[in-house]
């Protein structure tokens, strides 16, 4: 997992670049650099290990109005100073960030070095550079334009160039970015919780897009025909606070998320469930409510975290709607070719960031085929929820622990709620979800105490057991996808 983070404003880049990769530290890494460009040279800086160690090899003498950033996870080449992004051209004028893989580097290498390229890495992603360079006489976009189209493979990309010193470029392809709108200043990020700090205003990038930043501006390209996009209606505000994705008190954001649970499920439920009337208000599925009724079969997929969620809404979807449901993991499901009959079949695609790569890989094959798509996501705006045909919001605020906590407790709230909806649809009083209603309007209050009453208590079996080295866990039905 890497991260990526630029800027351009008219602001000092380099303390804004160190902040945002600190924030995306919780992503994993092993490598981190950045460049930033003060008018007359590039100061550029990289380094085996953490993001403090690259903030004490930049000098605060480095101002600038604009740089990029990144941390790597060793994908191709090893953990290491010369392998760390960002990576340069033959000429040094070009700089390249990149997360994703590029599949046919070792071929685009070989034709690269015949014409007498010097690669310095072991990466794919200096090939990219090196792309750039030889289209370069085009311009800037036209470089990267003409560049991509000859790659096969995923990318979220940042370059700077020392000939353009007044813009950034963004490319995304299956691999997230986000531009964020401040005031006089442009940012581009792998992951929204890095730009927060600076800017709300957000536009999600969507795959086979360029985008050029300048510090009042953003142009969108569609790479495929060159095409200025629209990007009025693109605008999105982003409804996290800052310090949702700080530790605050806590000494990890996992204990953060943890105790964080009682208000991301009441946000889950928040406006869904109407007390008074004892009725629930999807607002997400209202445009897609009268192809709901019709729908007979439910296939659910995800990975992680997320499919093991899929597995305890199955249970109660086919509980309390009697719709058959089947979960699929998403990995598996992406390359599968079984016939699909989609004229009564609803695909619920399950994933905290609404990009995970697999499952919008699912959801495209499953969209080809007309099916009925529907989305639980938890970030606003992407990938998988503007492509799905409806979907519902955890809205559970940002979630930086690796291991998932409020956002899998959120994906069986929004399961819950969806099952009720599809049962109620149909008059299925088999289950009496009356009663299941009202445990759903106490579920907070119930999260609470039970991390209020056994706090102490999971401190002293951790101390108990902590030197254990292996653990077997049991559980059945709804307990053993939690198991």
């Amino acid at each position: 997992m890497c991260g990526i983070i630029g800027y351009i404003g008219k602001s000092n880049a380099l303390p804004i670049l160190i902040k945002g990769l600190k924030r995306l530290e919780y992503r994993g890494y092993d490598s981190a650099g950045l460049v930033v460009f003060d008018g007359i040279k590039n100061k550029l800086a990289k380094t085996k290990g953490r993001v403090k160690e690259l903030e004490n090899k930049v000098s605060k003498s480095w101002h600038s109005n604009i740089g990029i950033a990144h941390t790597r996870w060793a994908t191709h080449g090893e953990p290491s100073e010369r392998n760390a992004h960002p990576h340069i051209d033959c000429t040094g004028r070009i700089f390249v960030c990149h997360n994703g893989i590029i599949e046919n580097y070792k071929s685009l290498k070989e034709v690269l070095i015949q014409h007498g390229h010097i690669f310095k890495s072991e990466t794919d992603t200096e090939v990219l550079a090196h792309l750039i360079e030889e289209n370069l006489r085009y311009g800037s976009e036209l470089a990267v334009i003409k560049s991509l189209k000859l790659v096969k493979g995923t990318y979220g990309l940042a370059i700077l160039f020392s000939d353009y010193p007044d813009r950034i470029i963004a490319a995304k392809n299956s691999s997230p970015l986000v531009i964020g709108i401040g005031n006089g200043e442009r940012l581009i990020a792998s992951d929204a919780s890095a730009i927060l700090n600076r800017t709300k205003d957000v536009i999600y990038m969507n795959d086979g897009e360029i985008a050029v930043l300048t510090k009042n501006a953003v142009q969108l390209f569609d790479t495929l025909r060159f095409k200025n996009l629209n990007i009025s209606k693109r605008k999105e505000e982003l409804k996290w606070e800052l310090n949702n994705a700080q530790k605050g008190s806590y000494q990890y954001f996992m204990l953060k998320e943890i105790f964080e649970q009682p208000e991301s499920i009441s946000n889950s439920l928040r406006g869904r469930l109407v007390k008074k009337e004892e009725s629930i208000k999807l607002g997400g599925l209202e445009r897609v409510k009268n192809r709901l009724r019709k729908i007979n079969r439910i296939i659910i997929t995800g990975c992680g975290t997320a499919y093991l969620a899929g597995i305890i809404g199955k249970l109660m979807i086919e509980e309390l709607s009697g719709i058959p449901c089947e979960v699929e993991l998403a990995s598996e499901l992406r390359y599968r070719n079984s016939p699909i009959n989609g004229r009564n079949l609803a695909m619920v695609a399950i994933s905290q960031s609404g990009e995970t790569a697999d499952t919008l890989a699912a959801l495209r094959r499953f969209k080809e085929k007309n099916i009925l798509t529907l989305g639980i996501v938890n970030v606003v705006g992407s990938t998988i929820a503007r492509e799905t045909n409806a979907g519902i919001y955890n809205h559970a605020g940002p979630e930086i622990g690796v291991a998932s906590t409020k956002a899998f407790t959120s994906q069986l709230t929004i399961l819950a709620l969806l099952a009720l909806f599809l049962g109620r649809q149909r008059n299925f009083l088999k289950y009496n979800n009356k009663k299941f209603f009202k445990e759903l309007l106490r579920l907070p209050q119930l999260c609470n105490h039970v991390l209020m009453c056994n706090n102490k208590k999971v401190k002293i079996l951790a101390g108990k057991y902590k030197n254990f080295n292996n653990f077997l866990y049991i559980g059945r039905k709804y307990n053993f996808p939690t198991a």
